[in-house]
């Protein structure tokens, strides 16, 4: 519907999927979360499996759109639609979510960050749709964050981020920071998991923060300078920073 509304897309035919209930459970599957394809933003934003094993995708889905977007936009919609700054792509490319396909000539298992090729763009073949996402369930001591900004509410955020961390003894176990809207994809920043190791105070912080802004190279666009990308990263990464440190005590 949305790339309709842009005119990006003119459908020869609709397929209305709505009774296929069973793509819209939400159910463990060993260490992963399963999200069904037709599990709509509001169910998995206020679902407890997902707010126990997986909390960053209940931050992100809180956040999504207005009331109605909520209620009927499903998760792998988003996913298909695959624009560079949606909450679900996002969190996918950050977490290594896997994304399993169908078609008629039977199932196959890709990587969130190779299911999304560019703007509005997937590996999906013609005949394919998305069935399920897994998202490996949060660790032991895992905490979490999301953060956005947009210019008006409901809107696309201009540069969201997520970000998980783990502590071990007060140092910084496991690290992972994810940004959309400033790349034709959302990218996971694996060059920020050299900051392990160390204690994350308020200094680690704004030194990952810094790293995170040379990181990215925003394109540039007629309102949204790509110097302004580069500083919203920046500032939207030491806020998820500092709520992960919260979250784990660390600043107590």
């Amino acid at each position: 519907m949305p790339m309709m509304n842009m005119r990006l897309a003119s459908p020869a035919h609709l397929i209305d999927i709505n009774d296929l209930s069973e793509l819209a459970q939400v159910r463990l599957r060993g260490d992963s979360l399963e999200v069904g394809a037709l599990a709509r933003h509001r169910a998995v934003a206020e679902s407890p499996l997902v707010r126990e094993h997986c909390p960053l995708l209940m931050q992100a889905a809180r956040t999504i759109g207005h009331y109605a977007v909520r209620e009927r936009g499903t998760v792998g919609g988003s996913l298909a639609h695959a624009d560079p700054a949606a909450q679900h792509a996002l969190v996918a490319v950050t977490l290594g979510a896997k994304l399993t396909l169908a078609s008629r000539g039977g199932e196959r298992v890709v990587d969130a960050g190779e299911f999304l090729t560019s703007a509005m763009s997937t590996t999906l073949a013609p005949d394919e749709m998305v069935l399920s996402v897994r998202y490996p369930c949060a660790g032991p001591g895992e905490v979490s964050a999301f953060r956005m900004f947009n210019q008006r509410h409901g809107d696309f955020a201009l540069v969201a981020v997520a970000a998980t961390l783990t502590l071990v003894e007060g140092r910084v176990a496991a690290l992972r920071v994810g940004v959309g809207g400033v790349a034709p994809v959302p990218q996971r920043l694996e060059g920020l998991e050299r900051f392990g190791g160390r204690v994350p105070d308020i200094d680690w912080v704004a030194e990952v923060a810094r790293a995170a802004r040379e990181s990215v190279s925003p394109e540039e666009h007629p309102r949204v300078p790509a110097l302004y990308r580069s500083e919203l990263t920046e500032t939207l990464v030491a806020r998820a920073l500092a709520r992960c440190v919260e979250r784990s005590g660390a600043f107590a």
